[in-house]
């Protein structure tokens, strides 16, 4: 495969929901410019687009795929991507290095959730895109009746490139010279038009629209000249992290790394979109994020999986390169010299938590290992390890991305893990005050051990106080920083229910000590008691996390919504209009009752709504579920 450049190179996503026939498309495409002889098909693990394992077993795609296909002196690089909603971090990845955006729909289906998803991505990138509607062929077909939706759903920036009435609307809504001559009724010259169809469609304010039946064949050469006709080319500009203009085309090399493959067999390969420069193979380039030289080993073009060695790359093509030591997705590749970064990519935060730990006892680091490997290629799930839960939680956008993780973990790394419920981080404090005697006295031949203190518990606004006013030295002062080192551990495992206590204040105001017994340990002893002791006379109470959840529904489901945030003991905070229909739900909600939010409101939604949540803050749990908590925490001790 040859090297192109820039004005010879169209980059497109290839977005929709799932079984739109993204994939089927790109097979017809190369079918149609002679790559390959026969039409693949996803239902038979042969396309050329889903090549990975577990692709050809679920019959869907899971991660973005770069699939060139060169025609007329053009390449178009297709970057295919999932329409499994779980893989938006794949999309998010792919739209960063697109000009422009193919949103597919199936015309028996017409309008779908994963349409809107779609649509609502490119705007909220400022992506070009354009419909195609595909399939076609199928039976009842109403192709009237899908435009019209589209255009009804997603306003008059719609518009089909054989409606020359609005064609010509639509450019001249792009200038105002051009408003001024249609309002007048005078003709567009042929360049006029292009030119205003051109910047309309670059802007995102004309949104074509293409048909075809992939499988058929039919409409595919001309969705292919449509695509170089009318998407921008890889020119122009890019901006960086400090908002500097990087312009594609020659000067010191500028390319940012968009997605990360780990092949367990080829080890890791870095894919890359080339903006400024030239790059060929061993050439040194320096990693502005790691603040690292790499040094380019083989470098290639990918189809799939098919790699073609590339001896050079010109600016706007995308590269894959192999084994990068430092470079991770989201860095920017540079020269040493003239530094640049480029924006990071955006991905969702993750929604739904599971808690994993290894089937096999010592593979701990086996799994994380895994996981760590995972996440270069997919950086849209999180794996932390929960200090006060003691549970290594693994973070995903759905439970089909979650299972498809765990699968790939044990098929490509040879681990098995459990999983578990998460457990809540309750914390524990008091409401009242006491003032108690911890006196620790032992005696056993020789040197004994003895501490005495008087200590007083109060509530506090901050995490921990520790004041002492003793007097006249009871207890004498080398040994006071072992009392409150005492207090402090202590303060890591409350007596209600083993967890973190926070909001106390301890006050040593007496105790006396023996001139031989008495020793840092002994105090340190006796505050533990004394600690014990006056928690459970001071009231005490467990506290539960409460989050902070902003969930955007379109407005039919917003009476369903707020009714389920009150089944989860939910508070509605507020609600805020947002553009395209939709609504802000803003609610705090005991975590506790927010596991399996992510699945409830996809089912409730149709996917269509979406949740943020943050940590607010603690409050006290109710006296009831406070029981279950104790209680469950008692028959764990029991047990163990």
């Amino acid at each position: 495969m040859k090297g192109y450049k820039a004005d010879t190179i169209r980059n497109i996503a290839l977005l929709g929901h799932g079984g739109t026939g993204k994939t089927t498309f790109l097979e017809a495409a190369l079918l149609a410019t002679g790559v390959i002889s026969r039409l693949g098909r996803v239902e038979d693990g042969n396309t050329v687009s889903d090549f990975d394992k577990m692709e050809i077993e679920k019959g869907y795609s899971i991660s973005l795929s770069i699939v060139p296909v060169e025609y007329n002196k053009v390449k178009i690089n297709f970057l295919d991507t999932p329409g499994v909603f779980d893989f938006v971090g794949e999309v998010n990845s792919a739209v960063k290095a697109a000009e422009a955006a193919a949103i597919f729909v199936d015309a028996s289906s017409g309008i779908q959730v994963g349409t809107e998803k779609a649509w609502d991505i490119c705007q909220k990138f400022s992506v070009p895109r354009f419909f195609v509607i595909n399939k076609t062929d199928k039976e009842n077909v109403d192709l009237d009746a899908v435009v019209d939706a589209l255009k009804s759903k997603f306003g008059t920036s719609v518009v089909t490139l054989d409606d020359k009435d609005a064609l010509n609307e639509a450019v001249a809504e792009t200038d105002e010279e051009l408003m001024e001559k249609f309002f007048e009724g005078e003709e567009f010259t042929d360049e006029e038009f292009n030119k205003g169809l051109m910047n309309g469609i670059a802007s995102g304010s004309i949104c074509p629209i293409m048909t075809c039946s992939a499988v058929k064949g039919t409409g595919v050469k001309e969705v292919l000249d449509n695509c170089i006709k009318y998407v921008p080319k890889a020119s122009g500009s890019v901006k960086t992290e400090d908002g500097e203009e990087v312009a594609y085309g020659d000067g010191t090399v500028a390319a940012y790394v968009f997605k990360t493959i780990a092949d367990p067999f080829l080890g890791k390969i870095s894919l890359a979109k080339l903006i400024r420069g030239k790059l060929v193979p061993a050439q040194v380039v320096y990693n502005a994020n790691a603040e690292k030289e790499e040094k380019l080993g083989s470098m290639f073009f990918l189809r799939g999986k098919t790699q073609a060695e590339a001896p050079q790359v010109l600016p706007g093509d995308i590269v894959a390169f192999a084994k990068l030591q430092f470079t991770q997705t989201g860095d920017t590749l540079c020269e040493k010299a003239a530094q640049v970064k480029f924006p990071k990519i955006e991905f969702p935060q993750p929604t739904l938590f599971i808690a994993v730990e290894s089937k096999a006892k010592g593979d701990d680091a086996k799994v994380a290992a895994g996981i760590s490997k995972l996440r270069e290629e997919d950086p849209s799930f999180s794996y932390e390890r929960n200090s006060e839960t003691r549970q290594s939680l693994l973070g995903t956008q759905g439970d089909i991305q979650q299972g498809i993780l765990l699968q790939k973990l044990k098929d490509r790394y040879g681990v098995s893990v459990d999983t578990a419920d998460l457990k809540v981080a309750y914390r524990e404090t008091i409401k009242g005050t006491s003032d108690v005697q911890g006196k620790h006295k032992k005696q056993t031949g020789g040197s004994g051990q003895y501490g005495d203190v008087w200590i007083k518990f109060a509530p506090s606004t901050e995490e921990f106080e520790f004041a002492d006013e003793t007097v006249g030295g009871c207890v004498p002062k080398q040994f006071i920083p072992a009392v409150e080192k005492g207090l402090r551990e202590c303060m890591e495992k409350g007596p209600l229910a083993g967890c973190k206590c926070q909001n106390i204040k301890a006050t040593l105001h007496f105790g006396s000590f023996h001139a031989v017994d008495s020793d840092e340990m002994s105090f340190k002893i006796a505050a533990a008691l004394a600690f014990k002791k006056g928690i459970q006379e001071a009231k005490p109470c467990l506290l539960e996390p409460i989050m902070h959840v902003e969930i955007t529904v379109p407005n039919d489901y917003t009476g369903d919504v707020m009714g389920d945030m009150n089944k989860r003991r939910g508070m509605i905070l507020g609600l805020e209009p947002q553009h395209g229909g939709l609504q802000k739900l803003i609610a705090e909600v005991p975590q506790a009752e927010m596991s399996d939010y992510a699945i409830v409101l996809r089912a409730m939604t149709q996917a269509r709504g979406s949740f943020t949540m943050y940590f607010e803050r603690y409050s006290e749990l109710p006296g009831m579920l406070a029981d279950k908590v104790i209680a469950a925490h008692k028959a764990e001790e029991e047990n163990n």
